[in-house]
Formats: C-alpha cells, structure tokens, sequence
C-alpha cells in the first residue's frame, strides 16, 4: 500500500506539472511524501465509507470518514508548515486581508501642494526629519491597478505606507515593488511575508522611514502562469513595468526618481524580478531575488513553455531570460540581492548560478542562505529586512 499511493501521489504531481501546468516546478520531497500519506488514507478509507456494511453500527462506520479527515488536516497543516504560508487562522479563511481597506483619497498624491495644505518643509529624504508624533507603525491598503497599456487583468495589489508617509510634510519615499509566487496571490506577501510586521520593524529602526510597497499581481488568476512576459499567455511585463510604475507615480505621493527604486519578489516572484530587472535597468536598478529560478517556466519541460509562450520561438523566448541578458549585456548600476533557503538545495543552485553571471555582468551582488528554510516563505519574510539594510544607500534610505 505505501509503495502504491508513493506512486500515485507521483502520478498526480507529474499531471499538476507536467500537463495541467499548476505547478512550474517540481514540489519538495516533504510535500510529496504528505501528498502520499494522504492518497494512502483515501485508498483505505474510502472503499469502507462505500461499502455500507450492514452489519456495522452507525457510529463504527463514520470512523474510516473520520480517519481519513484526520489525515488531511494533518497533511495541509504540515504542508502549511513547510511552506510557511497561512501563520493563523485568519490567514487560512482570509479575514486577515478581508478587512483591509481601500487606499484613500488622504494618502494618495495631492495635485499641488497647496492642495494638501502642507508648507515649505523640506521633503528630500535626507534633510527630512521626523515631527513629533509621529506614527508608530505603517498601513496598509488595497488599490485596483488598471491594465491601461497593457490591457492585463490583475488582481488588486497592496500597498504599504510607512509611518513617514503617513505625516504633513512626508518625505519623497522610494518605490519597492513586489510579486507574489506561483500558484499564488498579492495577498501572500501580507500573510507569509508578514509584509506590515517586516516594514514596521524597518521603519521603526530608521527614523520612520522605509519603501513604499506596492504588491503587483502578474498573473491575474491564482493557478494562471503569464511568465512575467509578453507572449501569448498576456502581457504581464507591460502591465509591471509601464501600468504599475504609472500608477504609483500618479496615485503615490512617491520619489519619481526611479534609479532609488526596487523589485523583488519570492519564488516565481523572484524570477520575474529578476526578469523585470534585465530587461529594464533603469526602471528597477535594485533587484531582490528570493528563491529564484534559473529562467521562468510553464512545467520541467522547456519545449513546451517556449511553445505555449512564443510558439517555439526559442529566440523570442530567451530574449526574455535573465541569463541571456546577463550572459549578452552589461548591468554595472545594477544591484542584485540573491537569497534562498538553506535546506533548498535546488534553489540555492539556481542562486550560485544566477549570482555568478550577475557578478560576470558587471551588477553588485550580495548572496545569503536563510537557516532552516526549505523553499517556503520563510525565506521571504526573512530576505527582505538585509535586502533593504544592502540596497539602503542607493535606495537614499537612511
């Protein structure tokens, strides 16, 4: 039986990966061998649950339903656990992010600034100094991105705004933003990246002062796979690096300059930073690459994620590849910061692979190994506080 349902829990992840293309890689061991147990107890419960013996008392044979729900409680919150996704039950239900509200009208970028009622204070962010009273923690709120170039579809983003923003005469605050992994969601980064709690901890450390976040979807579905690239699958790059940045520029009271902004992301979300980082270095400089893969993909089979994409047009495809822009351009005022967890072994080789033609590029990196992380969004919650300490100076952060 145990070798049976091994089998067939590797039967159901090949079909996720490899044809129904849920899933662009291959689970962690940990996680397949739950997927077993699981598949295991359904193969022993389930023939007892439709049998219906006569002979057995009601009671008796509620025991293989209550066997089998027993296992995949267990199963999900070992899965849970590993992935580090849902940290209470608010996450799970999704209460923790229901009761988020729309960014207002206050908070968003005045016309002028005797429209906002502020004074001359200075707002360069390095002779700003914080007022008396300011707040302790930051915000954050929901926001529709419209697709108005792009015509994408995406799902509402979520934005961070550090207690700096949150006074008179803020200061002009950098851009950070960042995409969710794959299957996934923006609201991921509020849950298992503890977005509000990591950017608290930073702004309280500095004056107040942080990044301005905005959590971009690219993919506008939870199991859809656009490759952070214009292809057949959508335009999912023009919508990140024209709609978005237009929309923060227009909609945030944010430093326009765009050589002290950000990208980053975990997982898929690290690939399509790093994407969105070579194909364009003057719009996001500053790279943070958190469990990245070495180039996007559809499922393990490379031929058909170039298919599906560029209709076989291998060249159209690598054009969009961070290691062929590495590999074919220069990037010497690029930043990158590569992180992976320690017990990911696949990961942290696409990290050594990734850094050393960065580094071969021309762009300054940095690379770190979050302890006792497999590929979860521990690595996340836990990459972005020295990512920031890496990137602080040319990001005009205190």
């Amino acid at each position: 039986m145990p070798g049976a349902a091994a089998l067939a829990a590797l039967g159901l992840h090949w079909l996720l990966v490899q044809v129904l293309l849920i899933l662009p890689e291959p689970l962690p061991p940990e996680v397949l061998g739950w997927t077993a147990a699981v598949v295991a107890a359904a193969a022993l419960a389930v023939p007892s649950i439709l049998s219906r013996r006569p002979d057995a008392a009601g009671a008796w044979r509620l025991l293989p339903v209550a066997a089998l729900l027993l296992v995949l409680l267990l199963a999900g919150q070992q899965v849970n656990a590993y992935f580090r996704l849902d940290r209470s039950a608010g996450d799970l239900v999704g209460s923790a992010v229901n009761g988020i509200p729309e960014l207002e009208q206050q908070y968003r970028a005045p016309a002028s600034p005797a429209a906002s009622g502020r004074d001359a204070a200075p707002r360069d962010l390095r002779s700003w100094r914080p007022p008396a009273g300011i707040p302790a923690t930051g915000l954050v709120r929901r926001a529709a991105i419209p697709g108005t170039r792009s015509g994408f579809h995406a799902r509402e983003a979520y934005v961070y705004l550090p207690p700096a923003y949150l006074v008179r005469n803020r200061p002009l605050l950098p851009l950070l933003v960042l995409v969710p992994g794959q299957p996934g969601s923006p609201q991921d980064w509020i849950t298992g990246g503890r977005l509000k709690s990591v950017m608290d901890d930073y702004a309280a450390r500095h004056r107040g002062v942080s990044p301005v976040v905005v959590v971009a979807d690219a993919n506008g579905d939870p199991t859809a796979n656009r490759l952070c690239m214009d292809s057949r699958l959508g335009k999912a790059e023009t919508y990140l690096a024209s709609d978005v940045p237009a929309w923060a520029r227009t909609t945030l009271d944010i430093d326009p300059d765009a050589s002290r902004w950000a990208v980053g992301g975990f997982s898929f979300g690290g690939t399509c930073a790093l994407q969105l980082g070579t194909r364009h270095p003057d719009l996001f400089p500053t790279i943070f690459a958190f469990s990245a893969q070495r180039e996007p993909s559809l499922s393990a089979d490379r031929n058909k994620t170039i298919h599906d994409s560029f209709g076989g047009n291998v060249k159209a495809f690598e054009a969009h590849t961070p290691l062929k822009l590495l590999a074919t351009r220069r990037f010497p005022h690029s930043r990158i910061y590569f992180s992976a967890g320690s017990k990911d072994s696949e990961y942290l080789d696409n990290l050594h692979v990734l850094a050393a033609a960065a580094r071969r590029a021309g762009a300054t990196v940095r690379t770190a190994e979050v302890p006792h992380a497999g590929h979860s969004w521990a690595v996340a919650a836990g990459s972005l506080t020295p990512a920031l300490d890496f990137a602080a100076a040319p990001m005009g952060l205190p």
